[in-house]
């Protein structure tokens, strides 16, 4: 009885001293609001510094918002419409948060209050970002920037909001996989967070540039900026900071193999995900374990978790979210053997995937991108050519000869600069025309359409999937100058499996890596081998009756990789006799294309690339092939860092 007692006083005491807290926080809420009622005009900084502690309690702000329009107090009206957005942004409540930022952007322009107006545009596009619908996105923040940037003496938060414009920018281009400008674009934010000290910006800057650098395949630089961001999250004691980047880094664990030091950090994320309610993090924290459980093979887990991130995605709508969970739960099918649910969820993820490109307008974005890269470059022109205005005048009149020849120097070298811009821009598109050819994408599905007429559903499936892969790493490989000679023997593999198809499977294709080559470490310009397949196919094998076959080369020496590639074809000169005969003949350009990438590739590099293409024949003189011998440079003139 004595123990009941003690108890019982110990939750009365308890409950007193709950009550006794709420009582003097409400106290010192009603004060502080009492406090800017009373002052004549009240600036972002001002309120957020009075009223920054209570700004996630939505009871408070619905409170706060009550008090600003009995009183007619627009910017405190504002402030709390764009609290009460954030905190259902923050559960993906994402309608109703954008009906209370475009009501604190009304508020705002009411009242005149630029810095309001920007912090409410920048928070629209955040919860349309949010919603992968990139359009609308786009045009609050390219609106938040113009705005901002018509005034002259910027206040912090006007700065601030400035670097979160570049964020979003820098957002945006990740979505087009653009990762070299995304890093552009959160570098100049870092700038402003940094000169501001704002450790919430720095957070968010280094997750985003581990993000773009974990897509360009570099891991470790990824993995830093990652523990970066995990600092400044820590230091500003953010749950939700710390559930992106405990996923983040679990990702990098993954991809290394270290499952344990992987499961530790998401399960941790997905504890504190779900006290937050975020529920487009619970769905992502649910897809990450179980990507992991698929990866150490426990697959009944795998199920439970992918199912649960499903569920959360479908019933919240996070289209992302959705496109991933039925991908892994095809790869997880295929692993159990069921070939038709595989298939059904693959199909799923790309229906899904299509319209999030549909909403996204990719077109769109890379066109406002586009008029807001050139503004911005228009405004630098007029700056520039002020200055040159008043060096002319300081020319004319002290005869400086010497800047004259040095402006001249510079135009010149600029124009050469633009010119081999433009050259290399040319060559990729040219390029990835080249290997997206329609008679290749026709050709490739009409032959997978023949395995379903034919009711080869395994056959179907393997080579789809294959030809989904080949597309992918095209489109991925065309925004990247260079990439591993890994990654370029992996893409001309699928290319020979999907081309072998039509040949009935009949070329013998190998590789062969000597041991002293790190196939990982060198780099060469993307998609560079496949034309040189394509004539090996095409050229020497087509018409070749039986042992059709290509072997690949790789071998490293004197600061250059030597790749052959050797097929036992008809040879050149009756490829070309064959080509003559035709009718109808393509001209083909692929192999210039290439030539010219790598003249353009080489120039970075001590010594040139060679190209050497051998005919190969008997002691009687008849063809027995052709062999395509390329060397490429290894020592780079200038070391970049990544």
């Amino acid at each position: 009885m004595t123990q009941v007692l003690k108890r019982h006083i110990a939750l009365i005491l308890f409950q007193f001293f709950a009550m006794l807290s709420f009582a003097q926080n409400d106290d010192a809420f009603n004060s502080s609001v009492n406090t800017l009622l009373e002052a004549s005009t009240n600036s972002y900084e001002e309120i957020d510094a009075v009223l920054g502690d209570f700004k996630r309690d939505s009871t408070k702000m619905l409170s706060l918002l009550d008090m600003a329009k009995t009183n007619k107090k627009l910017n405190l009206q504002s402030y709390a419409q764009n609290a009460l957005g954030i905190i259902h942004r923050d559960i993906s409540n994402y309608e109703r948060a954008i009906d209370y930022h475009k009501n604190a952007e009304d508020l705002a322009k009411q009242n005149d209050n630029i810095e309001l107006q920007v912090i409410s545009l920048n928070m629209l596009g955040v919860v349309y970002r949010r919603m992968d619908v990139v359009k609308p996105a786009l045009d609050y923040h390219s609106e938040a920037l113009e705005l901002a940037n018509t005034v002259d003496n910027k206040s912090k938060r006007l700065k601030l909001s400035i670097a979160v414009s570049q964020n979003s920018m820098g957002n945006i281009y990740l979505a087009l996989k653009q990762y070299d400008l995304a890093i552009e674009q959160f570098n100049k934010s870092l700038i402003i967070e940094i000169e501001e000290e704002n450790k919430l910006g720095l957070a968010i800057n280094y997750h985003n540039i581990g993000y773009a650098q974990e897509s360009k395949g570099n891991l470790e630089d990824a993995l830093i900026n990652y523990q970066r961001s995990l600092e400044y999250n820590n230091q500003i004691d953010s749950d939700l900071g710390r559930i992106i980047c405990h996923n983040s880094i679990g990702e990098i664990y993954i991809q290394q193999g270290q499952y344990k030091e992987a499961e530790l950090l998401i399960e941790d994320a997905l504890e504190k995900a779900l006290l937050l309610g975020d529920q487009y993090y619970i769905s992502s924290t649910y897809l990450n374990l179980g990507r992991l459980k698929l990866e150490n093979n426990t697959l009944n887990k795998a199920k439970q978790y992918l199912d649960l991130g499903l569920k959360t995605a479908t019933q919240y709508n996070l289209k992302s979210s959705i496109v991933e969970a039925n991908k892994l739960l095809s790869d997880f099918n295929t692993r159990k053997g069921n070939d038709k649910l595989a298939f059904n969820h693959y199909k799923a993820a790309i229906s899904t995937e299509n319209t999030i490109a549909n909403e996204r307008n990719v077109q769109y974005a890379n066109d406002i991108i586009l008029q807001h890269e050139t503004e911005a470059k228009n405004r630098e022109i007029e700056v520039l050519a002020d200055k040159l205005e008043q060096n002319k005048k300081v020319f004319w009149y002290a005869l400086l000869t010497l800047v004259f020849f040095a402006a001249v120097i510079i135009a010149y070298n600029r124009t050469q600069q633009l010119k081999k811009e433009k050259q290399i821009l040319t060559l990729e598109q040219d390029m990835l025309r080249s290997q997206m050819n329609p008679h290749f994408i026709f050709n490739s599905l009409n032959s997978i359409k023949l395995y379903i007429i034919n009711n080869e559903k395994e056959n179907a499936v393997y080579y789809l999937n294959k030809f989904s892969k080949l597309i992918r790493k095209i489109l991925v490989a065309s925004t990247e100058k260079v990439i591993s000679l890994k990654d370029e023997l992996d893409t001309m593999e699928l290319y020979i499996n999907i081309e072998n198809i039509r040949f009935s499977n009949a070329i013998q294709f190998s590789i062969d890596i000597d041991e002293n080559v790190d196939a990982n470490g060198i780099k060469l310009p993307s998609l560079v081998l496949q034309p040189f397949l394509e004539n090996a196919l095409w050229h020497g094998l087509s018409t070749k009756k039986e042992d059709k076959q290509i072997h690949l080369k790789v071998m490293s020496e004197n600061d250059y990789v030597t790749i052959s590639i050797t097929d036992n074809g008809v040879g050149r000169k009756e490829a070309q006799r064959i080509k003559k005969a035709k009718i109808l003949k393509q001209k083909s350009i692929g192999i210039e294309i290439t030539k010219a990438r790598l003249a353009n590739f080489s120039k970075d590099f001590f010594g040139d690339y060679n190209l050497d293409i051998v005919d190969l024949v008997d002691a009687s003189g008849n063809a027995l092939g052709t062999r395509v011998n390329l060397k490429i440079p290894l020592m780079q003139i200038n070391l970049k860092t990544a």
